[in-house]
């Protein structure tokens, strides 16, 4: 299935499906049925759950409106009873950023984005406090200073989700924004939403945790990026990674090398879930390198 033609259409589907035979064989013929390139596949099939995961990511002669690729697609993903979504990969994905005052996971997104190391647009920064507003402006983002106290919460929300709708925001990311989002956020932004956290929890929550690990001696610390749910710290894990340490490391040593890996974390998490790479299991995700 390989075309000279250089002007091909580029889309990335994405499924997941009970296991059994014939799967790829119905992707691959359809794919030829609309004279598609495959560029590269990646496949995994959880033998405990008897589930088959599947991204494609292929091109076309000729550009298809992506509801239209998707309708065509239907008769092949109700025959295997899918979830399957195609996604048009020249897209960039738009993203919210809410921050707090701890600025490296925001700084570094910006950075990437702006330098083009990262596909993505980011649409606005959202924060309950001002201090990044002249850090957003210099790369000509909009800021949004949205003050929260637990009797506005419920208002400050529907801003945030009223941003999300006006913006046509793809994916909220948590950049160390220091706030709970109720059950009610976190159900409408599902799939959509990532935080970034120590790795430390639940051993060490709170708002200090680099002062409770160093108190304890911790020979290890990290980073973990996961989707948001209603079940703080709990939801999905896409990324993680680690750095070891020593007696010799204070406390501000280990603030540093936990924000070094604080950022890179989440730049992974957010590159991976806007190249369409993580599908959901469970509680659990498969993401395709």
């Amino acid at each position: 299935m390989r075309h000279n033609n250089t002007k091909m259409n580029h889309y990335i589907l994405t499924l997941s499906c009970p296991d059994r035979i014939g799967i790829v064989h119905g992707v691959t013929g359809w794919l030829l049925n609309l004279h598609g390139n495959i560029v590269d596949a990646q496949q995994f099939g959880d033998i405990e759950e008897e589930r088959f995961f599947l991204r494609v990511n292929f091109k076309l002669p000729q550009p298809v409106p992506i509801d239209e690729l998707n309708e065509k697609f239907t008769p092949v993903a109700s025959k295997f009873d899918m979830q399957a979504r195609i996604h048009d990969a020249q897209r960039k994905a738009r993203l919210l950023i809410l921050v707090s005052r701890q600025g490296h996971c925001l700084n570094d997104l910006l950075f990437r984005t702006q330098s083009g190391q990262l596909p993505a647009e980011i649409a606005g920064v959202v924060s309950n406090h001002d201090d990044y507003a002249s850090l957003a402006a210099s790369y000509q983002i909009p800021f949004h200073h949205l003050p929260v106290t637990p009797a506005t919460r419920q208002q400050q929300e529907a801003q945030i989700l009223d941003l999300v709708d006006r913006e046509k925001i793809d994916l909220v990311v948590l950049a160390r924004y220091m706030q709970i989002l109720s059950p009610s956020l976190c159900e409408q932004l599902s799939g959509r939403a990532i935080n970034i956290h120590h790795s430390f929890l639940p051993s060490f929550k709170g708002a200090r945790p680099y002062l409770q690990a160093y108190a304890r001696g911790v020979k290890i610390i990290g980073a973990t990026a996961h989707y948001v749910t209603s079940d703080l710290d709990e939801g999905p894990i896409i990324e993680q990674d680690v750095e070891r340490v020593d007696h010799s490391f204070t406390v501000h040593d280990l603030a540093r090398m936990g924000s070094d890996i604080e950022s890179l974390v989440l730049a992974r998490a957010v590159r991976r879930h806007i190249e369409h790479r993580i599908l959901l299991n469970g509680k659990r995700t498969v993401v395709f390198r």
